[in-house]
């Protein structure tokens, strides 16, 4: 596995949508996160491209879906 990981704010600027938003697509578990902090310093949120991709991918499909179910 080699998926280039992206914080947070890289996402959010991917997806055109606010960190708030990603961290909501986190709590709901459409995206998975790798903490990359060492020690007791503050989280470092990483998330796998592939996330990103299918992410980007489902959303498609509920799209094209209710777009020809119209």
């Amino acid at each position: 596995m080699c998926d280039k990981l992206h914080s947070v704010q890289s996402v959010a600027e991917i997806l055109d949508v606010s960190r708030r938003s990603v961290y909501r697509y986190i709590a709901l578990g459409e995206l998975s996160v790798v903490d990359l902090r060492t020690g007791s310093e503050r989280s470092r949120v990483r998330i796998p491209g592939g996330d990103v991709q299918e992410l980007v991918k489902r959303r498609l499909a509920q799209t094209a879906s209710g777009a020809t179910a119209a």
